[in-house]
């Protein structure tokens, strides 16, 4: 395709066409000019092709499809390799439907436990989002189907999402909700970006030059075209002006009239609109290179490829020895989820699965007769109301079984997309069955089947305790796997459970005031708050039990001294000290010295998965760069690094640090300094910054050597007279001074400060 010919050959009225769909899920053609239409679909994890009826709410059927686990699991892996091959399972399903552009992955932060739609994202923290996106972009588009990554930026709530207005400052934008998408256009290059539907700082993302343009393009690079959330355009031609190219659904030529006006009216630049007409061609030629015709996908080999990744991503958080649980004996299963277990999200994700997996076929085919299941629902599905009955026919059957295993969640109607969960409980139906079940019956294990964070009032009373999250269709089959043994667990959380909801960083300002939301945690989210409050939590991030056990030794550092340019290199051992094979995800923290900026404790920068047998030990390394010891300063908006000693610290989650060391960084950078009236003296804390103000400070010495009486002497002390020193602005020289000093000779002093 001949790009710059088929630009100069269209009218007007087509470049404003083929910036907005024809229908909800296809973009324009132009025919006479040879530019085919191209269908993009949801979602992050399966695929969601409508071909009748479009919707973006996951209302309509689409076609039969594999759901993969979501973002809120596979990302629990802790295993880029594990999320790159079910990206190559996505692209392959994608490309065989034809797809250009498969919608996602999902990775805004998880600022709070109740955004409706976590159960879709990664993580609370940027760098396990960024590299898990990398990875699952490379897969995808590798089998010739685009992403678009999303929802860009600063969309972490549902509540008012089309016109919320995430009020955030420019550290946190660039540490914690700006470094996912900068790692994912830098390294893996999406086809496409889609902006979300609010405001940023009062600016709608959809409107943003400097989001669009500025920073995701100049400053980052990136190459392809930005996409509308459905229905995310205010303004259509500040959207183009801003690097918005191509607005779904639909606008029933609407908006493009508006575009062919403002350019005949001279209000838009006809270049500019050549830009983004050229941005979206560039990837429609890509996808019609990369389709296959003949390509084909295997229903049946997704299916298993669903249940691997679910088995290697759930995350064992309690278990006094009670699992794996024996093939034999009477095994009590309660809950409805057992036998209809809720495994994905609602909304614009929500997959038409070919199979569904449950925990009680799952188990009755894999135990057959060497074991009695015994099966009672223990709450409704259609209603949160407390059913006793229900709940003491299942404690019964608990009472007269070997051991119970309680399926337990959040159902449908308590998380999707388009509205945030109203607290952080589990139904009331629910809570009160596994206490009954946990009373009759002392060897309990609890299955949870949820996309975000649970209080659990009950956990001292049960003695395991599976989180199988939102797992697939899959999920049954993945379930059984780990309770009996077949697969060792190996999942970590991506997020911290806090103990109540009214534990998290975000609670006093999340949903904000009407259209507001001021994100007033800043750089503390989640583990990064708990850490800093030293706060107790009732699982950290990194947190996930294993059924054989690991010892970490001999850390080693590439050098004990560094410059801000040098990269480090860590290297730890790992070992399996237990019987089973299993698989363990190491991280690698770094903590930054106590220095002028507010840091946290530490921050996630590095990890990696290993396999071991018993016995065995295998060494694992981690690259630092320069960004791995930086935080964000405003005053040069840049990234900084501090002169000081550096943690390097290992662990098996962010509270069960294994290895310590440390590495001295020497910064290359100056922050750039200037003196006026209003400077602190303790301010000035070069030798040669002191000399030059020193005799301007023998009148305030002499000041506090006046006499006074015996009381007054006492209650001045050598610590109040310093802290008074070093708080004072240099202007208190003229004004507490003997009147030796004037205002123009303090400021020709302070022009000698700024080097004048």
């Amino acid at each position: 395709m001949d790009i710059k010919k088929i630009i100069s050959e269209m009218t007007l009225e087509e470049k404003a066409g083929l910036c907005s769909g024809q229908d909800f899920w296809k973009t324009k053609a132009v025919e006479r000019l040879g530019v085919p239409q191209m269908m993009v679909s949801d979602g992050p994890h399966g695929l969601r092709k409508q071909n009748d009826a479009g919707d973006h709410a996951g209302i309509n059927e689409s076609i039969k499809a594999v759901c993969f686990p979501p973002g809120v699991t596979v990302t629990s892996s802790f295993d880029r390799d594990l999320i790159n091959t079910m990206g190559e399972y996505l692209g392959e399903s994608a490309n065989a439907e034809n797809l250009g552009v498969l919608l996602g992955p999902a990775v805004n932060i998880k600022r709070s436990p109740l955004c409706g739609r976590n159960f879709e994202y990664f993580s609370e923290d940027p760098y396990l989002c960024g590299e898990m996106a990398v990875s699952q972009i490379k897969g995808i588009q590798s089998k010739g189907v685009g992403t678009s990554i999303k929802h860009y930026l600063a969309n972490s709530q549902e509540h008012r999402r089309m016109s919320s207005d995430s009020r955030v400052d420019e550290r946190t934008l660039r540490e914690i909700y700006l470094p996912t998408f900068e790692k994912a256009v830098k390294e893996a290059q999406p086809w496409t970006v889609m902006c979300s539907y609010n405001r940023v700082n009062g600016e709608y993302a959809s409107e943003s030059y400097r989001f669009l343009t500025e920073i995701l393009r100049e400053e980052w690079g990136f190459e392809g075209f930005v996409v509308s959330d459905w229905g995310a355009v205010n303004n259509r031609v500040e959207g183009v002006k801003a690097g918005l190219d191509l607005e779904m659904p639909s606008s029933h030529g609407q908006n493009d009239a508006y575009i062919v006006k403002a350019v005949k009216d001279g209000d838009l630049d006809e270049a500019v609109l050549d830009k983004c007409v050229g941005r979206i061609l560039r990837i429609i030629d890509m996808a019609v290179k990369e389709s296959r015709p003949d390509a084909v996908f295997d229903l049946e080999d997704q299916h298993k490829m669903a249940r691997k990744v679910a088995g290697e991503s759930m995350v064992l958080l309690k278990n006094e020895s009670l699992l794996p649980l024996p093939k034999r004996g009477r095994i009590a299963f309660i809950g409805a989820f057992a036998d209809k277990p809720r495994f994905q999200g609602g909304g614009s994700s929500h997959i038409n699965t070919f199979r569904e997996s449950s925990a009680l076929k799952a188990a009755e085919e894999m135990l057959g007769g060497a074991a009695e299941i015994v099966y009672l629902p223990g709450y409704s599905l259609n209603s949160d109301t407390v059913d006793q009955a229900m709940i003491d026919a299942a404690a019964a059957a608990a009472e007269g079984a070997d051991m119970a295993v309680v399926f337990a969640g959040l159902p449908d109607s308590y998380e999707s997309e388009g509205y945030d969960r109203s607290h952080m409980r589990l139904p009331e139906s629910h809570d009160r069955l596994i206490e009954a079940v946990s009373r009759a019956q002392k060897k309990t294990v609890v299955v949870l089947h949820n996309g975000s964070p649970v209080e659990m009032p009950w956990i001292e009373g049960v003695d395991a305790v599976l989180e199988a999250y939102l797992g697939g269709q899959a999920v049954g089959e993945a379930v059984v796997d780990i309770l009996f043994g077949d697969v060792n667990p190996s999942g970590k959380l991506a997020e911290t459970f806090p103990l109540r909801l009214e534990d998290n960083p975000s609670y006093l300002s999340y949903l904000g005031e009407k259209d507001v939301v001021e994100y007033r945690e800043g750089i503390f989210v989640g583990y990064r708050y708990y850490d800093k409050k030293k706060m107790d939590v009732l699982f950290p991030f990194g947190h996930g039990l294993s059924y054989t056990s690991f010892e970490y030794s001999n850390m080693k550092l590439s050098s004990s001294k560094i410059t801000d340019s040098d990269d480090l290199t860590v290297s730890v051992d790992v070992r399996n000290t237990g019987k089973l094979t299993g698989k363990e995800a190491v991280q690698l923290y770094v903590a930054a010295p106590s220095g002028e900026a507010i840091r946290p404790v530490k921050e996630l920068k590095g990890f990696g998965k290993v396999s071991l047998d018993p016995g065995e030990t295998r060494t694992l390394s981690f690259e630092l760069d320069s960004r791995s010891f930086a935080y964000f300063n405003t005053e040069i908006n840049d990234w900084f690094v501090e002169t000081g000693e550096y943690g390097i610290l290992a662990g098996s989650s962010s509270r069960d640090i294994r290895l310590t060391g440390s590495v001295a960084v020497e910064s290359s950078q100056k922050l750039p300094v200037s003196y006026s009236r209003n400077t602190l003296v303790g301010d000035l804390k070069d030798t040669a910054e002191l000399a030059i103000i020193g005799p301007m400070m023998k009148a305030m010495e002499e000041l506090f050597k006046s006499p006074g009486s015996d009381e007054a002497d006492e209650a001045v002390t050598d610590e109040m007279k310093e802290a008074m020193f070093a708080y004072m602005p240099l202007r208190n020289l003229v004004t507490f001074g003997d009147g030796s000093l004037s205002f123009p000779e303090l400021d020709a002093v302070i022009d000698k400060l700024n080097g004048k």
